[in-house]
């Protein structure tokens, strides 16, 4: 058994006032106490002037594509070797920036359940969804996971079931980076969507919906889905989520992640957005600051009327969009008006909950997995804090060992 103590915490649900003790022995923590905690003798302590807390979770990453220009779609060319390389160098970013957990939302080939059913030291845990259900030449295509009948799509449950995935995602709309796709309508129509939520709840599986346009998220609203993610509300008129869309939406208990965390330096950086970026926000009626600025408004507004919000990045999908960039989509909903410790446990216990995890990460608490982050300086007092790790340990392992 040792021992990591802080003076300053937050326990995944709120900031703790006499910092904290975490005790771990093995994979598990097995005592949580204040930071004057006197350990037993034979305990070896690591004590930090910094803040400890839960590793995060991003609930969105493309752990196949390492973020730059059309990487995504390189991957539909790309042999195995080239794409567990890349899945490795993935992981090893988010670990470095104290992400503890991802969820994977798309990949091809099933590449990252290897890395899932066999991880290595101080690796994230991997919650994966295999390459995401799409229609023919719709978004992210070159995955390999189109499919257009009732018994196509049946079937493509199926398969991913078989092959031992923690869910099922599919593209209810379509996307920035897949030119051609529809931004303003629906992939799929209820009932063909409808089929796969059933199949897959059948087979015990969540399913999770791509949604862009407000189409789309009406679409996956009426079929059932567990999720969805960005959930922008892209129309004709720009991007709009009205008030009753927000109320029927928390009703029904679906999870949003807004995906955001994007890096404004890099942002800054880039000369253009890509083409087809450019060309949907021109269709519209948006620029890109605007489109910002118009998600921080409304993800204060999911919070306003209790939706249900989760932080993940779309990590790998863009260059402002790094592996590793967590830290940055809690921040966002606290730039959005959510208190900052709600934005905490929306990037911890929140996220780790909905991506079925919540019996094994997320908080401190004994019996739950040592994944642990250590941030510089006084993160209540300091919110950017987030992003100078200092320590991470996962599953007992520290990142330094």
């Amino acid at each position: 058994m040792h021992a990591w103590r802080a003076p300053r915490a937050f326990d995944g649900h709120r900031f703790l006032p006499g910092g904290a003790t975490v005790l771990v022995e093995g994979e598990r923590i097995v005592g949580v106490e204040p930071a004057d905690f006197a350990v037993p003798h034979d305990c070896p302590v690591t004590a930090y002037d910094a803040t400890l807390l839960p590793g995060l979770v991003d609930a969105h990453v493309h752990l196949v594509s390492d973020g730059s220009v059309g990487a995504l779609e390189r991957v539909g060319v790309q042999d195995d070797d080239a794409i567990d390389a890349q899945v490795a160098r993935s992981l090893a970013a988010q670990a470095a920036a104290g992400v503890t957990t991802v969820r994977d939302l798309g990949d091809r080939g099933y590449r990252t359940l290897p890395f899932r059913d066999a991880p290595g030291p101080a690796t994230p845990r991997v919650v994966a969804a295999g390459p995401p259900i799409t229609t023919p030449g719709g978004h992210c295509h070159y995955l390999g996971g189109e499919a257009a009948t009732d018994a196509e799509l049946t079937a493509a449950v199926h398969e991913r079931a078989d092959r031992g995935v923690d869910l099922v995602k599919v593209m209810a709309g379509g996307g920035f980076l897949t030119p051609g796709s529809d931004m303003i309508g629906a992939q799929f129509a209820v009932e063909a969507l409808r089929l796969v939520v059933v199949t897959a709840h059948d087979r015990g599986l969540p399913v999770l919906a791509h949604a862009h346009s407000a189409v789309a998220i009406e679409v996956a609203l009426a079929a059932g889905v567990d999720g969805i993610e960005h959930f922008t509300g892209v129309t004709a008129d720009g991007a709009v989520l009205s008030d009753d869309l927000l109320e029927r939406t928390a009703a029904a208990g679906v999870v949003v992640d807004p995906t955001m965390g994007n890096d404004p330096a890099v942002l800054a950086l880039l000369p253009t957005p890509p083409p087809a970026v450019v060309a949907i926000m021109a269709r519209v009626g948006l620029d890109i600051e605007a489109f910002f600025a118009q998600r921080y408004v409304d993800v204060g507004r999911m919070r306003s009327h209790g939706v249900r919000v989760v932080p993940g990045v779309d990590a790998g999908a863009a260059p402002t969009k790094a592996h590793g960039n967590a830290w940055r989509a809690v921040l966002d909903l606290a730039t959005a008006g959510w208190p900052l410790a709600e934005a905490l446990a929306a990037g911890t216990s929140g996220a780790a909950d909905a991506c079925g995890l919540a019996a094994e990460t997320g908080v401190l608490r004994p019996g739950l997995a040592a994944d642990l982050l250590v941030v510089d300086g006084d993160l209540a007092a300091d919110p950017t804090a987030l992003g100078r790790p200092v320590e991470v340990m996962v599953r007992g392992v520290p990142l330094s060992a």
